[in-house]
């Protein structure tokens, strides 16, 4: 089993993977830009050099990109317009640093359906990624679309590259979508219905973060292993399952460092090594 986290990219691409051999992590996650702004500064063949080189010597693998959050491939002519270029200028990006995922949120539309008819055009339309593109489940915020397994399944179905689609499934969101999985006999209803919706093969990289809602709570607030709502039993539950542990697991908790000064990501990357024994 493959443990990280998404860390920082402040001071240059290569400081997530420095910061990911630093924790003991043998994956990360990490924005490949700033992901608050639509402006894409151009990427130096030194800053793809240094990323590279530094990947090599910390053998940091798979590595997990991460989508801007102002994209929405189901939205407004205009938002939808400028998403299509982010999106496809990102890919370049990820293509030049080797990137092996690029996880995007699907998108917001009132009218979901529609919504999944943009995504799937939105995505046929960026041509080859030169990567594996993964959908990532959300947790039903608003207008979010994503936050049932058969949203994904019908964007997957409508796609005309498959092979380089897939899913990210974050613990968090699925649970405030109303997935139970806060114990070994929940999880494993939860998977199977993943598997007969979805597929378990398309199933990459899994984003393991507590939550801070309820069951069905349709809000995104992410907590510590075992300090949320899901609880260390379902967490035990999810790290123990071969079905899924081979894929890289992300965490996605709240940052900082615990009162001893240790930091919470490697405090939560500990507890999950801790579960699976």
């Amino acid at each position: 089993m493959k443990i990280g986290a998404h860390l920082s990219i402040a001071g240059g691409l290569q400081n997530a993977l420095l910061t990911a051999a630093e924790y003991g992590f043998e994956t990360v996650a990490m924005f490949v830009r700033n992901q608050r702004q639509w402006a894409i500064p151009e990427l130096t063949e030194d800053a793809v050099e240094l990323f590279l080189e530094t990947r090599k010597k910390t053998e940091i693998s798979p590595i997990v990109g991460h989508g801007s959050y102002l994209v929405n491939l189901a939205g407004k002519t205009e938002i939808r317009k400028k998403s299509i270029v982010a999106t496809k200028a990102d890919l370049q990006r990820v293509r030049r640093l080797g990137i092996e995922y690029f996880v995007i949120h699907p998108g917001s539309n009132p009218d979901t359906d529609k919504g999944i008819e943009l995504i799937i055009v939105g995505l046929n339309g960026l041509g080859d990624p030169g990567t594996t593109i993964l959908l990532e489940t959300t947790a039903g915020q608003g207008n979010c679309i994503g936050h049932r397994f058969e949203h994904l399944a019908k964007i997957l179905e409508g796609l005309e590259r498959p092979g380089s689609f897939g899913v990210c499934l974050d613990t968090a969101h699925i649970f405030a979508a109303g997935y139970d999985i806060r114990s070994k006999q929940a999880w494993n209803a939860t998977i199977a219905e993943f598997d007969a919706t979805i597929g378990i093969e398309n199933l990459h990289a899994i984003h393991c973060n507590d939550s801070l809602k309820p069951l069905g709570g349709r809000a995104d607030r992410h907590a510590h292993i075992g300090q949320g709502e899901i609880g260390m039993e379902g967490f035990r539950a999810i790290v123990n399952d071969k079905r899924v542990n081979h894929v890289p697991f992300i965490l996605e908790s709240p940052k900082g460092e615990r009162e001893d000064g240790e930091s919470w990501d490697k405090v939560n990357a500990d507890l999950l090594r801790e579960l699976a024994g």
